[in-house]
């Protein structure tokens, strides 16, 4: 189950990087479009990739590696996954048990 889950998180947070970045570019280029300042724009899009790609980095370099680790480690990464993944309880592809 937490390889699943692991594939799972890596994917959705792969996407929200993908799309913050998408985003933030888009705002930036043309921040009067939406009604934002520029320097708004600027400070709201680093935000939102650095948001993003911390997600990423917890998952990959302090959950993974962990996972399956004997002791309190492993018992400490296996929460952690958990606790990332609660906000996708309900997404239609979340690995149910």
């Amino acid at each position: 189950m937490t390889a699943a889950l692991a594939a799972f998180l890596r994917a959705q947070f792969t996407e929200e990087l993908e799309k913050a970045r998408f985003a933030s570019s888009t705002v930036t280029r043309n921040p009067e479009r939406f009604g934002v300042a520029p320097e708004d724009a600027a400070a709201h899009a680093r935000f939102s990739v650095a948001a993003a790609e911390a997600k990423v980095v917890l998952l990959e370099d302090t959950v993974v590696p962990y996972l399956g680790a004997g002791g309190a480690a492993g018992r400490t990464a296996e929460y952690q996954l958990r606790l990332l993944a609660a906000p996708y309880v309900e997404h239609n592809d979340y690995p149910h048990e």
